[in-house]
């Protein structure tokens, strides 16, 4: 019997938010609308993501002893996250910086913080939480040694997802833990060589390189999943968009926790979709997480 349905081993961050009508050009300053500190971060981001959702959620991560830290901590137990893995300390609470245009897109520079602090250790030492939980899922806004690390004290059965976002080269020990690999097209093409136009294509020299199964995110026009099996469309859900801030880490949660909960990969990016369409409609990360009730709600 597992603990919790999703064990998320990731960033924490304090999101900085400015709304601009458009993002400045080099040397250029441009004025924006009034500051807004939302709790972020890849790794918070899909535990609350999940937890919203009714999964048994645990997230292994580092924050500053600060008040970003506190921020943190308190939106995690407040959307029922388990925060005994959460350590404290090290470096202040990482920071993103975040301008968001009037047509929703974003623009994200972020500062890891005390996220760079989590170790190799830190995972050693919460090998009891990793024995918990039926799908593990990360990101890269921490140390690559420390998903290495992961992805070998992951126990017989557990699912490993992986969006490596912010992308970066992936051991093939890595990449053949991954069932599915989850990245959108501007991440599939940092991850190949040569990429080819064709996001079908992408998807299957993703494949080629070892994991087990691939889902490319394409926004407005869906998804694209992976396997043995051949490529499928997930179809688009249409909103319209206000702010696409943490709306592939909705994805990412949603489809790690049907995936563990027996859903087929398309079927699982269909739900996952539905996800993501929601959190677009509203400002924010964490806040525009929506409950299985409005995802269930949502027209289509």
């Amino acid at each position: 019997m597992y603990d919790y349905d999703l064990l998320v081993v990731g960033s924490a961050n304090a999101d900085l938010v400015v709304a601009v009508e458009r993002r400045p050009g080099a040397g250029e300053t441009v004025l924006g609308g009034d500051l807004a500190v939302h709790p972020g971060g890849k790794g918070a981001n899909q535990a609350v993501a999940a937890a919203r959702l009714g999964a048994r959620t645990a997230l292994l991560a580092r924050v500053g002893d600060d008040g970003h830290g506190r921020l943190l901590l308190d939106s995690l137990g407040s959307a029922g996250v388990a925060t005994a893995g959460v350590l404290t300390g090290g470096a202040p609470t990482g920071v993103a910086l975040i301008t968001v245009d009037p047509s929703g897109d974003n623009s994200i520079v972020v500062s890891p913080g005390a996220n760079a602090r989590l170790t190799p250790g830190d995972v050693r030492s919460a090998e009891p939480l990793l024995r918990s939980a039926r799908v593990v899922s990360a990101q890269l806004e921490i140390p690559p040694e420390t998903v290495t690390e992961v992805v070998r004290r992951l126990p017989e059965g557990t699912r490993f997802v992986l969006n490596p976002s912010p992308p970066r080269p992936l051991s093939p020990e890595v990449l053949a833990a991954c069932d599915p690999l989850v990245v959108n097209e501007h991440e599939a093409r940092v991850l190949l060589d040569d990429a080819p136009e064709d996001p079908a294509a992408q998807a299957r020299a993703l494949l080629a390189l070892g994991p087990r199964s691939v889902v490319v995110t394409l926004g407005a026009e869906g998804a694209l999943v992976c396997d043995g099996s051949g490529v499928r469309l997930v179809p688009p859900v249409r909103v319209g968009a206000v702010d696409t801030t943490g709306a592939g880490d909705a994805f990412t949660a949603a489809l790690a926790w049907r995936l563990g909960t027996g859903s087929p990969l398309a079927e699982a990016a269909a739900y996952a979709a539905r996800v993501g369409a929601v959190a677009v409609t509203r400002r924010g990360a964490q806040e525009s997480y929506p409950t299985a009730d409005e995802v269930a709600a949502l027209p289509g």
